[in-house]
Parts: structure tokens; C-alpha cells; sequence
């Protein structure tokens, strides 16, 4: 697990407007990511209708439609799951994800917050989701990281 060493970042960043994209596979870990995300959201004191709250399929059409929100957005943040199976569909998945939401945070300029799983378990996912019991929050992590670049950006910190 990779909490171990993660940055205290706190940021208030009332006036951004922020699109969340969300995959729909393995319904209870998107529940508490989302839920994650939310709360990261409201600490940071982003007023409900800055907020997008946008659903696609999986992991894989995260890119799409994160490249389509940056350019109306302070920041986009994306959260998703692929846990590991028996062939190499995890790997295409996990690959393909990656670079795409790399390549909308520098071609558009626009943060984007990485909440996307990569598990070799379902009890993994589980334990990053936020969820009672969870020993990481990663929706609420994605979140900060994406305001505290905006912050930073804007040399607010």
C-alpha cells in the first residue's frame, strides 16, 4: 500500500470549477471514491454548482471524456478501477487509461487528478475506496491533488 509518505496538502478553493469523471464497473469501490471525491470537494470549499459529476461505462473511457470537460474546467479529476483478471485485458486497460489522462492534463494545461485503481484484488480496491474500514481515501486524494495543482498554478499556495 502506498499511503506511506503522501504530501499534507489543504487547500480552500472556492471559486474553481470542477468536472468529476467517474467509471460505473465494481459499483461499491466507485461508490466510495465518488463519495471520496465529494468530501475532498467540500474541505476545499468548492460550492456545489461548480461541480460536474460526469458517468461513463469504465476505466478505459476516462481519457475521452476528461479530454472533453479540461477545456471548461479549473480541473478535472478521474476515478475508476481495473482490477487485475486472468488475461491482458488489466494491462491494455490500466496502460491505456494512464496515458490518456496524461495526455489531457498536458495538452489542455488543465490539472487532473488520478484516482483511477490499479488492483491485483477486489480487497485491495476495497481498502483504497474510502470506505468504512478503508485504510485510504484515494477519491478524496485525487481531489486534492488536482485543486492543489491549480492552486499552484495560480501561485495561490
Amino acid at each position: 500500500m502506498s499511503g506511506a509518505g503522501a504530501p499534507e496538502l489543504a487547500v480552500s478553493t472556492p471559486d474553481l470549477k470542477v468536472a468529476v469523471v467517474a467509471a460505473s464497473w465494481h459499483t461499491t469501490v466507485m461508490d466510495g471514491l465518488l463519495a471520496g471525491a465529494r468530501r475532498g470537494l467540500a474541505d476545499a470549499q468548492v460550492p456545489d454548482d461548480h461541480i460536474t459529476v460526469v458517468r461513463v461505462p469504465g476505466s478505459f473511457e476516462l481519457g475521452v471524456a476528461c479530454a472533453r470537460l479540461a477545456p471548461s474546467y479549473d480541473a478535472v479529476v478521474a476515478l475508476g478501477v481495473v482490477i487485475r483478471g486472468g488475461t491482458p485485458h488489466f494491462d491494455y486497460v490500466c496502460q491505456a487509461a494512464t496515458s490518456a489522462l496524461s495526455e489531457v492534463a498536458l495538452r489542455t494545461g488543465t490539472p487532473v487528478g488520478f484516482g483511477l485503481l490499479t488492483c491485483d484484488t477486489e480487497e485491495q480496491a476495497l481498502d483504497r475506496a474510502g470506505l468504512a474500514g478503508s485504510a485510504e481515501d484515494k477519491g478524496h486524494e485525487a481531489v486534492t491533488a488536482a485543486l492543489a495543482t491549480v492552486a499552484a498554478l495560480k501561485g495561490l499556495t
